[in-house]
């Protein structure tokens, strides 16, 4: 297989894509005093004529060679498992340098900002790789990590954390710098691009022929072993009446890994990841897409079906309610016998928005008779949702309680609404953020290198 120089574009992809899931940290926070590196900046970087010391100064903290090598190691390791490898080049150190100082910018920004994980997000993350390693709890998957190497749990978990915070950083910057007003929109939906918005479903054959071992370690002969058995897929998928249990059995064989796939029903374009959407809507209804090459095996998808549907209908309430807070100065308790109050008079016939209009502490709706108008799944909290769907058009409910103190509840109506239009809209808006968010993000980076202290050491 040839080495080729890629693209800026494609070169940067995997720089970054290699870095931020790397179970390691890519940068020491040290001061001691490390030789400098002797070879210029142009040179090839290698184990052969490396001896570690300071690569490169950022402010206070330094980034060693031995990082950028290990860095460079996962990104020709990644490329080549996207089938395109790369070369140890000039080019290639200087982008993964580069990428290196701006994780270390971002997160000393992290750390001034006092910025904090969410911990059930980064243990609800830990939770989906124990999973998907066959693991049933992180007890599990923290001595399966300590076993391959001391400290693989902590140091696992410790890059997730300065993942997430660096990702929930540069989403809070870029939202601040992506601004998409509703003419930008009317645009867009008046463009071709738009005709991915549709709510057409697809109903797509998707399968899947997993490598026999990570794809680096493999031979030759093996990734032309995976090769040959997607094609055989792909070849029998075109037939009008494909049974893809048979096809797979078939194509099984001697082939040592399980090849996995199926049937995987309807699901709209918008729904699913963009590069997988934009192959999908390509196919036409029988047609099958060439072997797709990813890090885990080789895809192959055939579209089985496609349905029409232009109208998007969404159920919603007309709500009112009444909300007693609690805080410092109104205890849970007193909360609660006051609802309770409330609740007797509702029984005994006293007019829902007369004591919502005098009782209620949401100064939002209380004027207003508690009216929140028409409410749609997802607008409340969960609590407050929950009760809602459950209470009959014109009646009201019993007390209960959410985050923001406790509530009665009153349903006017029910109704399914056209969102047809505002689902567009969004659709559009996300679209036009997905385009505008890669610029916006590349240029706060250039402006957190330039007012940052950086030295390369050469």
């Amino acid at each position: 297989m040839n080495v080729f120089s890629p693209s800026k574009a494609i070169l940067t992809a995997l720089v970054s894509a290699a870095l931020f899931s790397s179970a390691q940290a890519a940068t020491v926070k040290s001061q001691a005093a490390l030789s400098p590196a002797s070879n210029q900046a142009s040179s090839r970087l290698t184990a052969a004529n490396s001896s570690d010391g300071v690569i490169a100064m950022v402010n206070d903290n330094i980034i060693l060679k031995s990082d950028l090598m290990k860095a460079i190691a996962q990104t020709q390791a990644r490329s080549q498992a996207a089938g395109q490898p790369i070369a140890n080049s000039p080019q290639l150190q200087s982008e993964v340098l580069n990428a290196l100082i701006l994780r270390e910018l971002q997160l000393s920004f992290i750390n001034r900002a006092g910025l904090r994980p969410d911990e059930a997000a980064i243990n609800e993350r830990l939770a989906q790789v124990a999973q998907s390693q066959g693991l049933s709890s992180l007890s599990e998957l923290q001595q399966a990590l300590d076993r391959q190497q001391a400290g693989g749990y902590a140091a696992f978990r410790a890059q997730l954390i300065e993942d997430a915070a660096i990702q929930a950083l540069q989403q809070r910057q870029i939202n601040s710098r992506v601004r998409i007003s509703e003419q930008d929109i009317d645009a867009f939906l008046a463009s071709p691009e738009a005709k991915r918005l549709s709510q057409s479903e697809y109903q797509t054959i998707h399968v899947r022929v997993p490598y026999i071992d990570d794809y680096n370690r493999l031979s030759e002969s093996q990734r032309n072993d995976a090769k040959r058995v997607a094609e055989e897929v792909r070849r029998r998928l075109q037939a009008p009446d494909a049974d893809v249990s048979a096809i797979i059995k078939t194509a099984q064989g001697s082939y040592p890994v399980e090849i996995q796939g199926g049937n995987m029903g309807y699901h709209k374009a918008s729904a699913l990841p963009t590069e997988l959407a934009d192959e999908i809507v390509k196919l036409n209804v029988g047609a099958v897409s060439a072997p797709l090459v990813t890090p885990e095996g080789i895809d192959i998808i055939k579209l089985a079906d496609k349905k029409s549907s232009d109208n998007v209908t969404i159920p919603q309430w007309h709500t009112r309610h009444i909300l007693v807070n609690v805080d410092e100065l109104q205890s849970d308790a007193l909360a609660e016998q006051k609802i309770n109050d409330l609740y007797e008079q509702l029984r005994r016939g006293a007019d829902f928005s007369a004591l919502a209009s005098t009782y209620s502490d949401d100064s939002g709706s209380a004027g207003r008779g508690g009216d929140l108008e028409w409410v749609s799944e997802g607008d409340m909290v969960a609590p407050f949702e929950a009760v809602m769907k459950k209470t009959p058009a014109g009646d009201f409910s019993a007390p209960f309680k959410s985050q923001f103190g406790w509530h009665i509840l009153k349903v006017e109506g029910t109704r399914n609404f056209d969102a047809t239009t505002q689902y567009r809209r969004n659709l559009a808006r996300q679209a036009l953020f997905q385009r505008l968010a890669p610029q916006a993000k590349e240029d706060w980076l250039q402006e957190l290198r330039v007012a940052a202290y950086v030295q390369i050491v050469e």
